[in-house]
């Protein structure tokens, strides 16, 4: 018997696309290794201590990267949608206004109007209730964070006028 590839009569070919993925993510794992090793621990009573965490990470983004690159090696990955690029770009347009308005604006505007642009990249046309609805929502995040847990985060002009 002749073994069948998992994609068809087509010839299995390895993934590039993940193959790139499993060579970032050992990059990731040899940059966080280096940095934990670069900590400055003063003697403990015991061995575990701050390189611990950031090592255990390390070594399983480095299981993570050689499975990937295994699997991809195979070519058995699902075969992958084609990208939808207008919902894409309203993610990324979302993100980049959060960055650009977050010490302006403040958390709740700035992260309303990606709330908004998410909701739209993922097909709610209605922006004039996303918006309100995304500002509200992070407002109460805003003050979870803020003012129960006593976190900093940026405060704007809808932050300043209801708690002065």
């Amino acid at each position: 018997m002749s073994e069948q590839p998992l994609t068809g009569n087509k010839e299995r070919r390895p993934d590039w696309a993940a193959l790139i993925i499993a060579v970032a993510l050992a990059a990731l794992a040899a940059v966080i290794a280096w940095d934990a090793s670069q900590l400055k621990v003063t003697a403990n009573y015991s061995r575990i201590g701050p390189q611990t965490f950031p090592f255990v990470v390390a070594g399983l983004l480095m299981v993570l990267a050689i499975w990937t690159a295994f699997e991809a090696w195979r070519g058995v990955f699902p075969e992958r949608e084609r990208d939808e690029f207008g919902p894409i770009a309203w993610i990324v347009g979302g993100l980049a206004a959060q960055m650009l308005l977050l010490n302006v604006a403040g958390f709740s505007i700035a992260t309303g109007l990606l709330f908004a642009a998410t909701a739209r990249g993922f097909g709610q046309r209605k922006l004039y209730l996303s918006v309100p609805i995304g500002i509200v929502l992070a407002y109460l995040v805003w003050v979870i964070f803020a003012k129960l847990l006593q976190l900093s985060l940026p405060a704007g002009p809808l932050e300043n006028l209801l708690f002065r």
